[in-house]
């Protein structure tokens, strides 16, 4: 049975966008059918419009379309078969830590399970790295830790501008548990630890009420108490994720037309 929904036009959405050339269209294709397949829009075991039609609606060449798929498939989204066409793989199988699926996943209405998700994954490794590093970190380590949280007391009263050095100092502290592999995570976590970050950027009065949790969490490093450091980003995790529930709400009403900002 053919597949009734339709694309918009790549063209015009790469040019609102105030990109150029064939990298903005096939940036554009990537991120019409990407988010549309992470949102719900097209359903696992889906297939999308034929080729053909994808093409002449989104007014791309079916090479740039072509490409554009493959991309998806490297996320996990689809697979292509011949005579079957191009269907939505099943969610278990998305790679949920690209950080184009994970921008797709948060950009659109977000439900309480979408919050538990970056939360859980976040204290199944904090946590344990905090306890690593507060027992191998070296004195140059310490001082980026230190730093790091320097510039947050410096930019606290501004959530936006805060995510960068919040950004460095839990990266910091993966990297600091002397492990290698968690190690590693800091850049695989990236765009995760930002999107919880930047969920939080509705409340009004910054972040700065998070500085005594996080001066805690370099304090017990510095002491070389790694019980202590454990128990401390846990600390800082669960208030985290209430300022994200917090600013998840205010998102969505503003989403539903209720409580918009003046």
């Amino acid at each position: 049975m053919k597949n009734e929904k339709s694309f918009s036009t790549a063209r015009s959405r790469a040019s609102q966008s105030g990109s150029s050339g064939r990298s903005s269209l096939h940036a554009s294709v990537v991120e019409q059918i990407g988010r549309r397949i992470v949102q719900g829009e097209f359903l696992p075991g889906e297939a999308l419009p034929n080729a053909d039609d994808s093409s002449e609606m989104l007014d791309v060449s079916r090479t740039v379309l072509r490409e554009a798929i493959k991309v998806l498939a490297g996320k996990g989204l689809v697979e292509s078969r011949p005579k079957t066409g191009t269907r939505v793989r099943p969610r278990a199988e998305w790679n949920f830590l690209d950080p184009d699926v994970l921008a797709w996943r948060y950009s659109g209405p977000i439900v309480p399970d979408d919050v538990t998700a970056l939360f859980e994954l976040r204290r199944a490794i904090e946590p344990m790295s905090a306890n690593l590093a507060a027992l191998r970190a070296t004195p140059a380590q310490l001082q980026q830790l230190n730093a790091a949280l320097a510039e947050m007391e410096i930019v606290a009263d501004d959530a936006e501008t805060f995510a960068k050095p919040d950004l460095v100092f839990h990266q910091t502290i993966l990297r600091m548990s002397g492990n290698e592999l968690i190690g590693s995570l800091a850049a695989l976590i990236e765009t995760a630890l930002l999107m919880s970050f930047r969920l939080s950027n509705d409340l009004p009065e910054g972040q700065r009420h998070s500085m005594p949790l996080h001066r805690h969490v370099a304090e017990r490093i510095a002491a070389r108490d790694g019980a202590g450091a454990q128990q401390a980003v846990l600390q800082l995790i669960d208030n985290a994720e209430l300022d994200v529930r917090r600013g998840v709400e205010n998102r969505n009403k503003r989403r539903n037309g209720l409580g918009a900002k003046p």
